[in-house]
C-alpha cells in the first residue's frame, strides 16, 4: 500500500511535469510562428511595422490570449548582410497552467524587407 502511494505520487508527477513542459513549448513556437507572420506581413509592398505589429498582437490573440501579446516590438535590422524586419515578442512563461513570470520568454521573427 505505501509502494502504490510513493510511487504513484512520483509518477504524477512526472506527468504533470511534462504536460508542463509540453505547454511552454505549444506557446514558444505559437509566439515564434506568430512574429515570423507579422516579419513577413510588415515586410509587404504596402503595409508598415505598425502593420505587422497589429498582425502579431492579432495571431496571439486568436492561439492564446491577449496578455502574451503585450510586448511586441518591431525593428529594421541588418540581418545575414540583408535589411530585414525584426519582430520581437516578450511573453510571460508559463509556469502554473498559462500563468507565469513576466517577460520571461522573448522570441523574433525575422522577414527581407521588398527593395
Amino acid at each position: 500500500m505505501v509502494d502504490f502511494v510513493l510511487v504513484g505520487g512520483l509518477l504524477t508527477m512526472f506527468f504533470l511535469a511534462i504536460i508542463q513542459l509540453t505547454l511552454v513549448l505549444h506557446v514558444r513556437n505559437t509566439l515564434i510562428d506568430a512574429a515570423a507572420s507579422g516579419a513577413r506581413y510588415g515586410t509587404l509592398a504596402d503595409r508598415s511595422s505598425a502593420d505587422a505589429e497589429e498582425r502579431t498582437r492579432s495571431l496571439i490573440g486568436a492561439a492564446l490570449n491577449a496578455g502574451f501579446a503585450e510586448n511586441v516590438s518591431t525593428n529594421e535590422v541588418t540581418h545575414k548582410g540583408f535589411r530585414t524586419l525584426e519582430v520581437t515578442v516578450r511573453a510571460p512563461m508559463p509556469v502554473i497552467g498559462l500563468i507565469g513570470l513576466r517577460e520571461m520568454l522573448e522570441v523574433k521573427g525575422h522577414a527581407a524587407v521588398q527593395p
